[in-house]
């Protein structure tokens, strides 16, 4: 598109389900609003047969039109089929069950690891966040999809003050050795307002995989708490097409993500 007529959080909805493959099962948490419209639109456009499951609503393949503003929401139960949050936690923890778990947190650091417990100390911290749920099962799914809505130093850090959501721990050694125990891959993607990212094979550092349109490299450097691996070359994201912005906005008729 030569003009720009999506908002960012469309654009990362169209990222992440581009990311989605036919025959897959998704999770997600509570506040999930783009992930959603990402599983839906997917399903709506190249993976018809993809499952997923919102949250503490337990719902699988709600129909999402209209969008609503939480994966907790009663609307979702207009679905598919409809699971009790202790099952949606045991599937979590099974393994070998989940193809895609998205994920995020207060803080994420530079091996994907996720924090919703607490910024600072245990005892007295300066953020109490809302608690993990389903959050340490995130290596127990095939591949973990990481987004947040806020791009800056204090939420993309070196390391997370508290691991809730485990990433590539503290790296590809302490990762080696505990990977031969898990079924899942780890962190596949990260999705943010001002770029895209995935992770150094060797390294398990977050690399910058795509710049979204208009953003510099210098504005994600400066934004960032950590050095990002950075490639040679760094793409422009692919803009929303004509067809997913018809898709997306069908599932969002009331702007619920693109008002984000």
């Amino acid at each position: 598109m030569s003009e720009k007529v999506y908002s960012t959080s469309e654009l990362m909805s169209c990222v992440m389900a581009r990311h989605l493959k036919n025959g897959e099962v998704a999770v997600m948490g509570a506040v999930s609003m783009i992930p959603m419209a990402a599983c839906r639109m997917a399903q709506l456009t190249h993976a018809p047969n993809l499952y997923y499951i919102t949250g503490g609503s337990g719902a699988v393949n709600p129909y999402l039109e209209p969008m609503v503003p939480s994966s907790c929401d009663d609307e979702l139960l207009r679905s598919d089929a409809a699971l009790a949050l202790p099952d949606v936690i045991l599937l979590e923890g099974h393994g070998k069950r989940l193809d895609v778990f998205f994920g995020g947190g207060l803080q994420i650091d530079k091996y994907g690891n996720c924090n919703l417990i607490c910024i600072g100390d245990w005892e007295k911290p300066a953020l109490r966040g809302p608690g993990t749920v389903g959050l340490p099962f995130l290596p127990r799914a095939g591949r973990v999809v990481i987004y947040t809505m806020s791009h800056n130093a204090k939420t993309l850090i070196e390391k997370v003050d508290f691991n809730s959501g485990p990433g590539f721990l503290d790296g590809p050694e302490s990762w080696s050795t505990k990977a031969k125990d898990l079924p899942g891959k780890g962190p596949a993607l990260v999705v943010t307002p001002l770029c895209v990212m995935d992770f150094d094979e060797e390294t398990k550092v977050m690399r910058l995989k795509s710049l979204h349109p208009g953003v510099t490299l210098e504005q994600v450097v400066e934004n960032t708490g950590f050095q990002l691996v950075i490639p040679d070359e760094i793409p422009v994201t692919q803009e929303p097409t004509s067809i997913e912005l018809e898709y997306l906005r069908k599932v969002d008729s009331a702007g619920i993500v693109r008002n984000m």
